[in-house]
């Protein structure tokens, strides 16, 4: 008997590649919105799991290869198949696949994309094959518990050695904490859910299970870094952080759909890089500064690892009076980097440097993106989650050099509490506003 006859004929690359390829384009399969991915030759759908009946594109194909006793993989085109492995692709497909694998994904469960780190995209392939996370909910017990504790690896922020530490999470105290010492009473830090934010950042921490956390400490955005060795136990981290902030929105924002808080859950960066910058007077020389775009603050680091950052700006749109121009005035010197960026803001110019022009092209892009946004109201309020204004009234939104207090102005001096519109205030440097909750703030940038 020829090898492989048990399995029914082998066809032809001719044969299999004219089936195969109809079964990629038909529209019950739709693999490319199956799988969210862009258009590209990374992410083109032209590999299979026949074993799954799926198809899927390189990248992942590679994370599936690691699994080999759930899935086993073949290019669409270049590698001979039987002609039951086709009649299977046929009976099953993307969608089917999606049907059955992921009939129970919880809502804060993050989905992710072909521009995701590896370890997001491996742990989710795995969670839904490998171990049915998303067919059998016991298994989600570990995210969706309401409650974590475990072991990380912590970056100090003083020494930038990485340590272990206990960190527990509890979603009936709304926070995330974690202790210096295994039988410390009380945590070293309280992050409150209310301000979290959490982003795996491998290249930056130089980890690939690196997550950086955000939170606020004293009206400022305080970052720490950490990972664990185990792929699974750092996204489950991950998950249950979204867990805790999904719950903690639905019940401050009952009204919510699903489709509304999801978003909010935690956000990736915009742009993050170095460039150089120089200070308000715009006569000191420039210095190198990593910088990170979170939504609408722009914030400045002189380590791309450092616990706080130098200095904040606060970008609104155009209507609100920032803009963004493409160069320096001609006047501008001490600069070492070509290509100048110019952010125009209500109270000053801020006066950028990138090393090359694609990065101040992409730079150019995400500001560009930040500055045609309209403004929603909870930012106006200088909040950055969904509706935060609503507990406590708004806060001071902090900026280098100047902060923005957005406050209310009535149309009718008789009823204050009527109708009327959020106008933007600026203060300078030194000067302490309090605002509607009676904190008052500082605002401070590098010289």
């Amino acid at each position: 008997m020829r090898r492989g006859s048990r399995c029914g004929p082998r066809l032809g690359l001719g044969d299999q590649g004219r089936g195969l390829s109809t079964l990629l384009a038909s529209s019950f399969l739709g693999p490319r919105a199956s799988l969210q991915l862009p258009p590209g030759p990374q992410t083109d759908p032209d590999w299979a799991s026949y074993t799954l009946g799926v198809f899927i594109c390189l990248s992942c194909s590679g994370i599936h290869r690691n699994i080999p006793q759930v899935s086993k993989v073949k290019s669409v085109r270049l590698d001979a198949w039987e002609e039951a492995q086709v009649e299977f692709m046929a009976s099953r497909g993307n969608n089917a696949a999606r049907d059955a694998y992921e009939s129970k994904v919880p809502p804060f469960y993050y989905r992710p994309t072909a521009s995701d780190c590896q370890l997001l995209r491996e742990q989710w392939i795995r969670a839904k094959y490998e171990r049915l996370e998303f067919t059998h909910p016991e298994k989600q017990e570990p995210y969706s518990a309401g409650y974590r504790e475990g072991f990380l690896w912590k970056r100090g922020r003083d020494n930038g050695q990485f340590l272990s530490r206990k960190f527990v999470l509890t979603e009936r105290e709304g926070s995330l904490k974690y202790f210096n010492r295994n039988d410390a009473k009380e945590p070293k830090a309280i992050m409150k859910i209310e301000h979290l934010n959490a982003t795996f950042q491998p290249a930056k921490i130089g980890h690939p299970h690196g997550l950086q956390v955000t939170y606020l400490k004293d009206n400022s955005t305080r970052n720490i870094f950490v990972y664990h060795e185990d792929g699974k136990e750092m996204v489950d981290w991950f998950n249950a952080l979204r867990a805790a902030r999904f719950h903690y929105l639905q019940v401050a924002f009952p009204g919510a759909s699903d489709a509304d808080l999801v978003p909010k859950l935690s956000r990736n960066y915009l742009k993050e890089g170095y460039m150089e910058k120089t200070g308000p007077k715009q006569t000191e020389g420039f210095r190198k500064r990593w910088f990170t775009m979170d939504d609408r603050r722009l914030m400045y680091f002189k380590d791309p690892l450092d616990a706080f950052a130098r200095g904040e700006v606060f970008i609104g749109s155009r209507e609100s009076g920032y803009t963004v121009l493409d160069g320096l005035p001609p006047s501008t010197q001490g600069h070492h980097w070509p290509h100048g960026i110019t952010i125009i803001t209500p109270e000053r110019r801020f006066l950028l440097a990138c090393e090359t022009e694609s990065e101040q092209r992409a730079w150019m892009e995400a500001f560009q993106k930040v500055v045609d946004r309209p403004m929603l109201p909870q930012e106006y309020a200088g909040e950055c989650g969904l509706g935060g204004g609503g507990h406590g009234g708004p806060r001071a939104s902090f900026v280098a050099v100047t902060f923005v207090l957005f406050q209310w102005k009535p149309t009718s001096s008789i009823n204050p509490n009527g109708s009327g519109s959020w106008r933007p205030r600026h203060w300078t440097r030194g000067e302490c506003h309090p605002g509607r909750s009676g904190q008052a703030g500082q605002c401070t940038e590098e010289p």
